[in-house]
């Protein structure tokens, strides 16, 4: 069963190469999707896949690359938007 979520990760996120992260973490779970950073200073993920997959990058996400800190995962339902790949998106 395929599963669509999105994500807004807070804390220290950005100019950490949490995107960087992200995309390698995605691939390696099978996930399809996209990262960006927000101007808000968050970073947003929509993640596509398997629910095992979906479940191990969100628990991830709640971590993040080593120079980060994850202060909250904001986990909102969302659709499959038909993504090939996982891929960075551009700053909103």
């Amino acid at each position: 069963m395929t599963k669509s979520v999105r994500l807004r990760i807070r804390g220290r996120v950005q100019a950490v190469g949490f995107r960087a992260w992200a995309i390698f973490e995605a691939e390696a779970s099978g996930l399809r999707g996209w990262v960006r950073n927000r101007r808000d200073g968050s970073v947003e993920a929509l993640l596509i896949g398997a629910e095992e997959g979906v479940a191990a990058m969100i628990d991830a996400c709640s971590k993040g690359p080593p120079a980060a800190r994850v202060t909250a995962v904001e986990i909102g339902e969302a659709e499959d938007d038909g993504s090939a790949g996982f891929t960075p998106r551009p700053t909103l």
